[in-house]
């Protein structure tokens, strides 16, 4: 896959906030116009707004090995936001690989991202949600499915919502 890869803070950091999603109350309005900032001040970066409830309809599979030997054969069937079939794996080079199997999971959650737990309470997580270009599966908390020393190279895939295929950046 030729897309650019999360660095692992900005991964965790996006799964953090995938994590919260359902948890935050609605925020408040403005009160008010927000001022005018100072002229040649910097501008404050704002928070990354939350994942869109978007209904996930998919039909993917993406098989595909980068020029630095990582590998990713990922089949994700989804229907109406509902798991239907999953099958993941990822091979980092010559390091080790990583696999998932959505009979080791049971979905506890489908909007406004879909999320998969383990059922045997380990705590390992997959989560797929869309945003307006891609529909994206990653982990959290799944060591214990990858070769030891390459979960931190594990990175999620990426699927074309039109096509199903892997997604471009």
């Amino acid at each position: 896959m030729n897309a650019q890869r999360l660095s692992r803070p900005a991964l965790l950091a996006l799964l953090a906030v995938l994590g919260a999603c359902g948890m935050l109350p609605p925020a408040a309005p403005p009160s008010g116009p927000a001022p005018a900032p100072a002229p040649g001040a910097r501008p404050v970066p704002s928070r990354p707004a939350p994942i869109a409830d978007r209904p996930i309809n998919l039909d993917g599979y993406c098989n595909e090995t980068e020029d630095d030997g990582f590998h990713e054969n990922a089949r994700l069937v989804v229907r109406a936001n509902q798991v239907q079939a999953m099958t993941w794996q990822m091979t980092i080079g010559k390091r080790g690989s990583c696999s998932f199997d959505l009979g080791s999971f049971r979905q506890t959650q489908s909007r406004p991202h879909i999320e998969l737990v383990e059922r045997d309470g380990s705590g390992c997580k997959v989560m797929i949600w869309q945003d307006p270009r891609r529909i994206t599966m990653g982990h959290a908390g799944c060591e214990k499915h990858c070769t030891p020393g390459v979960y931190d190279k594990a990175w999620p895939v990426m699927f074309e919502p039109a096509t199903g295929r892997c997604a471009r950046p």
